[in-house]
């Protein structure tokens, strides 16, 4: 498989070398058709990297170093891919070779601690990230260091962590939701329901965090929805989410109330209210 617009300009390259005359010798239009290949070729990695089917991208990243078992690059690619697919233990017998290869960077490991965190292997991860530089400064490590943290309730650096690794991205929506889930967790609700209002200012769309900002409120007896961006289904979710909170509290009628509202709300059948407020009632 070739990406077309990939594939016309290699096509076009080939037609424009061709037509050089004699001033070229045939191994220079040979490297610098490798050298198109290699453009292609790159693209087409980023291109089943980041989009499609990750199963697809599997199966290519296989072939591709099968055919080519010296190419670091395309081993990292078919990890990437098996993770993307949900097959991160596959993962992780890559990564280990990977990260034993003379030509392994500091990120390989990061991903290897990445791949343990989501077999839940916590000790694996942890020993892993201590391996990488105290140097090696980048998002996705302190990502990790904060959620190692988070799981041996060492709060203190888990906050610290979340905050270095907000700083160092332009999207830090998903890990200001992490942030504040385990603010969450802590039972520290204020504190939560502040950083849930601060990954929405950067993704309005994220449903998590509208989600986990109704919780944190709710913990609180704050039993109004937040202004936030929401559709209409969103917003009767939310409202049934809040209602299921206020019941656990034992702010019943509340909850009664909630689910009524979440019932008339939503623009469908809304199946799970309903059954909801029938038990209470029952």
């Amino acid at each position: 498989m070739r990406h077309p617009v990939l594939s016309a300009l290699l096509t076009g390259s080939v037609m424009t070398l061709s037509a050089c005359g004699n001033g070229r010798s045939d191994a220079d239009v040979q490297r610098a058709v490798q050298s198109v290949n290699v453009v292609d070729e790159s693209n087409l990695n980023d291109l089943y990297l980041t989009a499609g089917d990750p199963n697809e991208a599997v199966a290519y990243f296989q072939r591709a170093s099968s055919e080519n078992p010296d190419r670091i690059d395309l081993k990292r690619g078919l990890a990437k891919s098996l993770i993307r697919a949900g097959k991160p233990t596959e993962a992780i017998a890559i990564l280990t070779a990977i990260t034993q290869s003379p030509e392994a960077v500091p990120d390989d490991k990061v991903d290897l601690a990445d791949a343990f965190i989501r077999t839940n292997e916590w000790d694996r991860a942890e020993a892993t990230l201590a391996e990488i530089p105290p140097t090696h400064e980048t998002f996705d490590r302190y990502r990790l260091e904060a959620m190692v943290a988070d799981s041996k309730q060492n709060w203190t650096k888990a906050d610290s962590f979340y905050e270095i690794a907000a700083g160092l991205t332009t999207k830090p929506a998903g890990v200001l939701n992490n942030w504040g889930f385990s603010k969450l967790s802590r039972q520290d609700y204020a504190g939560a329901e502040k950083l849930f209002v601060q990954a929405l200012t950067y993704d309005p769309s994220l449903f998590t965090a509208k989600n986990n900002l109704v919780l944190a409120r709710a913990a609180q007896h704050k039993y109004d929805l937040p202004v936030v961006q929401m559709t209409q289904i969103e917003r009767a979710e939310l409202l049934y989410t809040m209602a299921l909170a206020a019941i656990k509290q034992g702010d019943v009628s509340v909850g009664k109330a909630l689910l009524g509202e979440a019932i008339e709300t939503h623009p469908q059948h809304f199946e799970a209210a309903t059954r909801s407020l029938a038990a209470l009632e029952g």
